[in-house]
């Protein structure tokens, strides 16, 4: 990196942006970890999706506390944490160079943004779609018992963000022709399952690059509120393997093509062409099915995962 790229680097203003619902049990914590981050962010934007708990005056009582940190406070859409997570996207002022996605209950480690932050910098232009994410240390509530999520095993392409999510999007970072792109998409978009996979399907769709960080960036608690959770032991594959046998896995498919359909004119040629024949062949003969995952070379991470998406297109489940 030459020195004006480390200037860039050091001056990039990042926008953490917080959605929050009935959070007030651990957000103390999670607001906390932004100060001590050694590439301290220049804003905080937070839209509360209608609680019913102390969150609201959590969020206010820290802005009080910290007006080192700015906080722009919105009111949520009350349509769940994916458009909530649109809303913030949208509302992120022009003057913001990057924006990291945050969840209300986790702990980042204090690195996090300044590893974001280089990565999104280091060899780019500022044409470049950048999506940065990485590993995570799965906790308890308590944050124990630690384990590190699990890394990538093969690339982060859009065949893969077809099939499957690249990581949480509680490590997810993404730069400025990133932000502008989603920013204007998300009308397109409407409906979608999660707002990570959708970032990872859309800036892959459209030739963008992902970085994604092999080193574990923040504490991410478990408990029985988490929309998706960690993919780790037994009782986790069981799920799946139930979300898939049930059709949920397909219906999840099904609105995941349609918003990707619904921005197509911005997909890379070749992207548009997997998608149209991933969206048609799914519903076909069986032989057609199975031939579709072969010939497309659509992929999930790791053996079992694969098996699993041949199995989604035996059972008509794709």
């Amino acid at each position: 990196m030459q020195q004006d790229d480390a200037m860039t680097a050091l001056d990039a203003k990042v926008a953490v942006l917080l959605a929050t619902y009935n959070g007030a049990t651990a957000l103390q914590a999670q607001l906390d970890s932004y100060l001590t981050q050694t590439h301290l962010p220049a804003l905080l934007i937070v839209s509360d999706d209608g609680s019913t708990d102390t969150t609201v005056d959590v969020i206010r009582e820290f802005a009080w506390a910290h007006p080192e940190l700015p906080v722009e406070f919105l009111k949520g859409p009350r349509m769940g944490a994916a458009q909530n997570f649109l809303s913030l996207l949208r509302h992120t002022p022009s003057w913001i160079d990057i924006v990291a996605l945050s969840d209300q209950d986790d702990v980042w480690l204090p690195d996090k943004i300044r590893r974001g932050v280089r990565a999104l910098v280091q060899d780019s232009a500022p044409q470049d779609c950048l999506l940065y994410c990485g590993r995570s240390w799965e906790c308890d509530a308590s944050l124990d018992n630690r384990h590190l999520s699990r890394g990538l095993k093969r690339p982060a392409t859009f065949r893969h963000a077809l099939v499957q999510n690249v990581a949480g999007g509680n490590t997810m970072m993404i730069n400025r022709a990133a932000l502008n792109l989603v920013q204007e998409a998300s009308f397109e978009a409407r409906k979608i399952v999660v707002h990570d996979w959708w970032l990872y399907q859309i800036l892959t769709g459209v030739g963008g690059r992902v970085i994604f960080d092999d080193a574990p960036l923040l504490l991410y608690r478990q408990h029985g509120g988490n929309l998706i959770g960690a993919n780790r032991g037994l009782e986790a594959k069981r799920k799946r393997l139930r979300m898939l046998v049930s059709g949920r896995f397909r219906r999840w498919n099904t609105m995941n093509i349609k918003a990707l359909s619904a921005s197509a004119a911005r997909l890379t040629v070749e992207n548009r062409q997997l998608l149209n024949t991933f969206s048609n062949e799914r519903n076909k003969s069986l032989l057609r099915r199975l031939f579709m995952v072969w010939k497309t070379r659509i992929y999930r991470q790791g053996l079992q995962g694969n098996l699993s998406l041949y199995l989604a297109a035996l059972l008509r489940r794709i």
